[in-house]
């Protein structure tokens, strides 16, 4: 056998091979011997069937299979060797014309085949003992709860009739209303008895803006036009007239927080709703620190680690992302001027956030391997406990997809294994506490979730 590397630049090789027809007759032969005792021919006795015979019946489909192992096996050595680790499936090249693979399969020529392949860079890790890393506490307030328990009396607010005056902002108002566009009706346009809160953003905007004022058993005809991004691509950016009679007016009433609200919401006392609204916010409070500490950390591995990373990966990340960009633009309506950008400039953007997304999975992966990280199938099956507890009634064909699914499986593990891999770095890392406020804590979440 003869291999010459063809191509070596960065993290992509080439190499030719070629194996002797000798050999691989040689292999074909004795996977017909072997075959010799499990065929059944008639007229011949168990394990008598004549080889010659076996590879008149037999050679092609044996000399095929022959050769797909011999490049399997072939390959692997070249890899190991050299120590490489792939970064997706290799890429080989055969000769195709109707000539050579006849000769091919018939022993008669050589094996001769290219392999293309794209590698992992080496990484070497950095000292993770040298990291600084600061960590945002919050601690939840008296105002925090109160503000919490407030929002949720706000749900539960009474509304009283007014026996006179027109609609305010804040007031409730209960309409019929007929939709209709250039004079004619449209699907989805009518409604009975909609109860609207003014001022509440319940309906498209310029809608409840103009019911301020309307008495009970008045009729106005409202003018807006739906959004631009709006859901019904049929009705976004159409101008709309709706014909609404009020037929009921009512006035917020005020919400009494004790402990007959308390019990309302199932609780035993107005103590035992503030001490579950605490723990609910150091819950959320610790979630958003966690997210900080974790997108602190994986800023210090991506200045720490400056390699290249492989193009494929990086390419089919970057697609993953621009093709769910795309797919939500076109579902909205929002163009990349809506966003103060242009298509290229947000193109080169996400490519850099993909190219630091596949560097950091390789670091992360390195991390782990090298310090024998594992996720247990005990921590996979909790994950999916929790997913199934997340759809009540619904539990069973949760379990089952999962159970069924390996690729969703993986799904799940994967974001398991990237939390342990942070955990065992946060460890070894210098982690000083900085207590901050609450609007502190929680800025540019949605920034941070794009780009780790």
């Amino acid at each position: 056998m003869q291999v010459t590397e063809t191509l070596n630049e960065g993290l992509k090789h080439e190499f030719k091979i070629s194996v002797p027809a000798s050999d691989l007759d040689a292999k074909a032969g004795a996977k017909l011997v072997d075959l010799k005792d499990k065929v059944r021919l008639n007229g011949f006795r168990p394990g008598k069937v004549p080889v010659a015979h076996l590879k008149k019946i037999y050679g092609r489909s044996v000399m095929a299979e022959t050769i797909d192992q011999t490049i399997s096996d072939t390959n692997r050595q070249i890899f190991e060797d050299r120590g490489f680790r792939l970064a997706g499936e290799p890429k080989i090249t055969m000769p195709t014309e109707k000539d050579q693979v006849e000769e091919l399969l018939s022993g008669k020529t050589d094996l001769t085949y290219t392999v293309a392949i794209e590698v992992v860079p080496q990484i070497q890790l950095a000292d993770f003992k040298s990291f600084s890393v600061e960590k945002p506490v919050v601690d939840v307030s008296d105002a925090d709860v109160d503000d919490a328990i407030k929002r949720v009396s706000e749900g539960s607010r009474p509304y009283n009739a007014k026996a006179e005056g027109a609609a305010e902002k804040g007031d409730r108002v209960t309409i019929s209303f007929k939709g209709t566009i250039n004079g004619e009706a449209f699907e989805g346009g009518t409604g009975e008895g909609i109860q609207v809160v003014i001022g509440a953003g319940q309906f498209i905007p310029g809608f409840e803006e103009q019911l301020i004022g309307i008495g009970t058993g008045e009729t106005r005809t409202l003018k807006v036009p739906f959004p631009k991004n709006y859901l019904n691509e049929k009705l976004a950016g159409q101008p709309a007239e709706f014909e609404t009679t009020a037929t009921l007016i009512e006035a917020p009433g005020e919400v009494t927080v004790d402990d007959e609200f308390a019990k309302t919401l199932g609780l035993e006392s107005l103590d035992k709703l503030k001490e579950l609204m605490r723990e609910r916010l150091t819950a959320e409070f610790a979630g958003a620190t966690r997210q900080k500490v974790k997108r602190a950390l994986l800023d210090r591995l991506d200045e720490s680690h400056k390699f290249e990373a492989p193009p494929s990966l990086v390419a089919e990340e970057f697609n993953l992302m621009w093709n769910s960009i795309k797919a939500e633009m076109d579902s909205t309506g929002k163009t990349f001027a809506d966003e103060d950008t242009t298509e290229d400039a947000a193109k080169e953007e996400y490519q850099k956030i993909a190219d630091r997304r596949v560097r950091l999975g390789l670091v992360l992966s390195e991390i782990g391997e090298k310090n024998k990280i594992t996720v247990t199938d005990d921590e996979v099956s909790r994950a999916v406990i929790e997913r199934a507890r997340q759809m009540p009634g619904r539990e069973k064909e949760v379990w089952d997809y999962y159970r069924s699914n390996a690729q969703a499986l993986a799904q799940l593990r994967a974001p398991i294994y990237e939390d342990k891999v942070v955990d065992f770095v946060l460890e070894l890392a210098n982690v000083t506490e900085k207590k901050v406020s609450k609007d502190e804590l929680f800025k540019d979440e949605d920034a941070e979730k794009t780009a780790a």
